[in-house]
């Protein structure tokens, strides 16, 4: 059996029971979509979804390059170190988190569906260039010198441009999918969304280590420029903005746009409302946290385990072997909980299970502090991701669509979304200043000199858990009365 296969075979399965206990739980009371509308819907989320998955391919790529990067020896030191990593990735996630700014407005005008092709089309032609510069630095073609002695900033600078376009994906996903679903139905999208993350990552960092493995290192980059290539397309055919242009009857969806009738407000009057919305604001702040923890996860453990492996030998380990399909699982899991939980036992209240997650998260953060060094630290990493992709599904595509409302989800989503990568932008900056540098392997190699990685979530994830904690009761508040169709 092929190893892809075989690695895909439990995601596949976990895939399979999820849909067979959301497609059999009780229809949600006063929502009556029609066989007809679920099908279409379903036909347009999808190639959507798998778009966004794929952008996470040509988003955590650069990820699965450094150490392929960083054992190769370039003037003495390695082509791309810890420090050169954070230094690209940092860059990349200031430019995602400002680019809201831009992509938010342009989202709310022009709609999801240009959002999700400039998106891709922008991603893939980023990709295109990045795998033919390490193609350039590998085979000593035109220029290879030079971009292998400035391999930092040129990859800062194709990264960035890339993260850019990257940006559209959530927006878009969450813009186009808030009119097919009602407020009482969104924490089930929500799910849907922390798969979605959840495939994007297993793309991402198991389909990218077979590749590096098995092809040349510019295939990493290569790969994702088709398959973005490919679902393009499909997005350009298939996918709808609402049901209305897929020929479905539009109807009331009892967020916070419900009633709504005006014009459109111009950007600065939207922006200015979701500053002033305390809930919106407190989400953000709570997304800050995520995106720092999130990534301090998803982007360190393997290289802690990669570097100290001569003391603690967790390369061997099935979790590093593993890495992107158990994060897929557990991200599955933790926004199938997520969501399900939101709407019914909480009445579509997204803060209980933020506040719940995030409770589990800071205890997390705690015992990984302690056991770091051991055989432990492996599952506890896995578990702490099911944690918190589960409050990012719930609050970036969910929460997001409640409170912004369909008519403003793109400025609002952008800003969301955007202080999810201000906070792992914080992250990045923190951890070039924190963690030990590999060019230094007797420093890098000791676990003593890693006990600043669990020590620094700890007080982010409080944060988090007293900020979720003031949205236990939030509902968003429809200007009209609401009515599902």
């Amino acid at each position: 059996m092929p190893i892809w296969i075989e690695k895909f075979a439990p995601i596949a399965l976990l895939l399979v029971v999820v849909g067979i206990v959301i497609a059999r739980l009780p229809r949600v009371e006063g929502v009556n979509h029609t066989d007809a509308f679920r099908k279409r819907r379903v036909m347009n989320w999808l190639p959507l979804g798998l778009t966004y998955a794929f952008l996470y391919m040509a988003r955590y790529n650069i990820k699965v390059s450094q150490h392929a990067f960083g054992d190769i020896d370039w003037g003495g030191s390695p082509l791309m170190s810890n420090h050169d990593f954070s230094t690209i990735f940092m860059v990349g996630t200031f430019v995602y988190g400002g680019s809201f700014l831009i992509n938010g407005p342009l989202t709310d005008r022009y709609g999801g569906k240009f959002s999700i092709l400039t998106g891709a089309g922008g991603s893939l032609a980023m990709n295109l260039l990045m795998g033919l510069a390490t193609w350039s630095v590998l085979n000593a073609g035109p220029g290879s010198q030079a971009i292998g002695d400035h391999l930092t900033i040129v990859m800062s600078a194709l990264y960035g441009v890339n993260m850019y376009f990257q940006s559209f994906g959530a927006v878009a996903i969450v813009k186009v999918n808030a009119p097919w679903f009602h407020v009482r139905e969104r924490g089930v999208f929500g799910a849907i969304f922390g798969i979605l993350i959840s495939l994007g990552i297993y793309f991402a960092f198991d389909w990218g280590y077979l590749i590096i493995s098995n092809l040349d290192l510019e295939m990493v980059f290569l790969i994702p420029t088709a398959l973005l290539s490919i679902f393009w397309i499909a997005d350009l055919l298939i996918v709808k903005n609402t049901p209305g242009e897929a020929g479905l009857s539009d109807f009331d969806t009892a967020d916070a746009s419900s009633g709504d009738e005006g014009p459109q407000l111009g950007a600065a009057e939207v922006f200015k409302l979701m500053f002033r919305n305390p809930i919106i604001i407190t989400i953000a702040c709570v997304e800050f946290c995520s995106g720092f923890l999130r990534q301090a996860i998803m982007q360190w453990f393997r290289s802690y385990a990669k570097q100290t492996d001569a003391v603690l030998g967790l390369k061997d380990s099935f979790v590093y072997e593993n890495w992107g399909m158990l994060l897929c699982c557990a991200g599955i899991m933790g926004g199938v909980f997520a969501g399900v939980i939101s709407d019914r036992v909480f009445q579509s209240r997204r803060g209980p299970v933020a506040g719940i997650l995030y409770g589990a998260m800071l205890l997390g953060a705690v015992v990984m502090t302690f056991t770091y060094q051991t055989a432990f630290l492996p599952w506890l990493v896995v578990i702490m991701s099911m944690f918190v992709i589960g409050v990012h599904g719930m609050l970036s595509g969910t929460a997001s669509m409640d409170f912004g409302g369909k008519k403003n989800v793109g400025i609002a989503v952008g800003i969301i979304d955007g202080f999810v990568y201000a906070g792992t932008g914080v992250m990045s900056m923190t951890y070039i200043y924190i963690l030990p540098d590999d060019g230094n392997m007797e420093i890098a190699g000791n676990p003593d000199s890693w006990v600043s990685w669990p020590i620094s979530m700890i007080p982010v994830a409080l944060l988090g858990l007293v900020l979720a904690s003031r949205l236990w009761n939030a509902k968003p508040k429809p200007k009209g009365a609401a009515k599902a169709g």
